[in-house]
């Protein structure tokens, strides 16, 4: 048994910002998205062909409260000196049933990428997150943590939001259960300055 003293320091950690809905869905934005038949074959489970989901005047409530979730993600996990405001570009309905999968995979020309989860089984549905940096030394591992994995899962609840940065790879397992998991997924890009007009790096985004 060792009794080396030592201390470990978590740097340059990827942000997995977690919270819920402070009202739930109502049951017509349930059966609306369930009853949904324009739909479009993805590798693995089905999405709505309709992209930009949240802008229809029906879900105007939903992406006000999602706007405000993300803006407090900003200003919390990014922390922007100069004003920016976040928005919601693409957004769309994820079906998964029995058996069925989120290929592994992230999201191009966005910052920040969410998830709400209309309908799921808290036993056995769950994200998982994927480290898929080379592995020049790969050392067969007796025990896990936040320091050698290569995936790590959050389980997931109805009503529930999960951002994240959009480089970050996920994905999916095998859908198990006989339920539904039903999920509203949505991109996030920036409005306002970025960088620093002294540092050659000023963007100004409108």
């Amino acid at each position: 048994m060792s009794n080396i003293k030592f201390t470990l320091h978590p740097v340059f950690p990827k942000p997995i910002y977690r919270t819920f809905l402070k009202k739930g869905l109502t049951k017509k934005e349930i059966d609306f998205a369930i009853k949904i038949k324009d739909l479009t074959k993805n590798e693995g489970n089905i999405n709505s062909k309709n992209a930009y989901v949240l802008n229809q005047k029906r879900f105007h409530k939903l992406k006000k409260k999602l706007e405000d979730i993300v803006k407090n993600y900003v200003d919390n996990v990014i922390c922007p000196k100069n004003k920016i405001k976040p928005y919601i570009t693409q957004s769309w309905f994820n079906y998964t049933n029995t058996n069925e999968y989120h290929h592994k995979h992230s999201h191009s020309n966005s910052i920040i990428s969410g998830v709400l989860y209309f309908l799921v089984d808290p036993n056995l549905d769950s994200i998982v997150f994927c480290d898929d940096k080379h592995e020049s030394l790969s050392v067969e591992k007796k025990s896990y943590n936040l320091y050698n994995s290569k995936t790590w899962s959050f389980p997931i609840e109805k009503n529930q939001v999960i951002l994240f940065p959009s480089d970050l790879v996920h994905q999916v397992h095998r859908k198990q259960g006989n339920n539904l998991r039903l999920s509203l997924a949505f991109n996030v890009f920036l409005k306002g300055k970025l960088g620093n007009y002294g540092s050659l790096t000023e963007l100004i985004l409108k």
